[in-house]
């Protein structure tokens, strides 16, 4: 099922069993997200999909929370470290749905992750672009750890660039696990305005990201993106010779249980934690 959300300028395709990931969205018949294949069965080929109730790797999918030691198996072939959550790995229901506004909804009976979810994305199309709202509310009886935030892939043009006021990176191990938190610009100075095309892999997480991207390119409309307060993260990946670049608003940065001051929320039984996201065209 491919639900339509469709104004006189923008048009946005949502894919609720496949992960309740964005198949794609245009504005003036431009893809502003990369378009998913026709007939997608990898989220990883859509356009955009939310993280939760955590984002990005947890090392060897293992930590220990509230009394319970938790292992997490694989997602993503034969990498070790569990990444994202579970949500992006199964099929959303659709809540409800108008011309400009649709709400997916998914529903996480504790196992490996040993507590009850509700996660729900509301899309809406506007004037101002797409924004999505998510929220995850603990079902449980038990206090939850949740770090919320969103996967955007968007096209890399010939000539783009990303700007981004960050203050700093957090260099990697050989694993995209994070290994040391430098200041200041590191290979590519996103502050300035850099190329996303690299020649070496970009997989890491900035640091004192204001909140506000922009990617441009030469002779074409730039993309701006912008996120909620929560969203103190920006994860940049970037493959060397890719045909997308993405840049990640994350509530949590990767590997959240080892260190301080990692995003993550407790969310005691029946409370709720949000973020939200808006991509644009101008």
């Amino acid at each position: 099922m491919t639900v339509v959300l469709q104004t006189a300028r923008a048009r946005v395709e949502l894919l609720p069993a496949l992960g309740g990931s964005v198949g794609r969205f245009t504005w003036d018949g431009r893809d502003v997200l990369r378009a998913a294949p026709a007939e997608a069965s990898e989220v990883l080929d859509a356009g955009n999909f939310a993280l939760v109730p955590f984002c990005n790797r947890i090392r060897d999918g293992r930590f220990s929370f509230g009394g319970h030691d938790v292992a997490l198996s694989p997602n993503l072939g034969d990498h070790p470290h569990a990444l994202h959550g579970q949500a992006w790995r199964g099929s959303w229901g659709l809540v409800s749905a108008s011309e400009t506004q649709a709400v997916l909804a998914f529903d996480h009976a504790p196992g490996e992750w040993p507590w009850a979810y509700r996660a729900e994305q509301r899309f809406t199309l506007g004037d101002d672009g797409l924004r999505q709202d998510l929220s995850v509310t603990n079902t449980g009886t038990e206090p939850m750890p949740v770090g919320l935030g969103f996967h955007p892939y968007f096209p890399a043009r010939e000539g783009e660039r990303l700007q981004a006021e960050v203050a700093g990176v957090w260099l990697i191990d050989d694993d995209c696990l994070p290994t040391t938190q430098v200041q200041g610009p590191w290979r590519s100075d996103w502050a300035a305005g850099a190329p996303t095309a690299v020649s070496s892999l970009i997989d890491n997480c900035y640091t004192g990201w204001n909140g506000v991207a922009t990617l441009s390119a030469p002779g074409g409309a730039s993309t701006v993106l912008t996120a909620s307060s929560e969203c103190r993260w920006l994860h940049v990946y970037s493959p060397p010779g890719a045909d997308f670049v993405c840049a990640e608003p994350v509530a949590n940065r990767p590997d959240p249980f080892n260190g301080e001051d990692s995003g993550l929320k407790i969310l005691a039984p029946g409370e709720t934690a949000s973020v939200w996201m808006n991509v644009s065209s101008s």
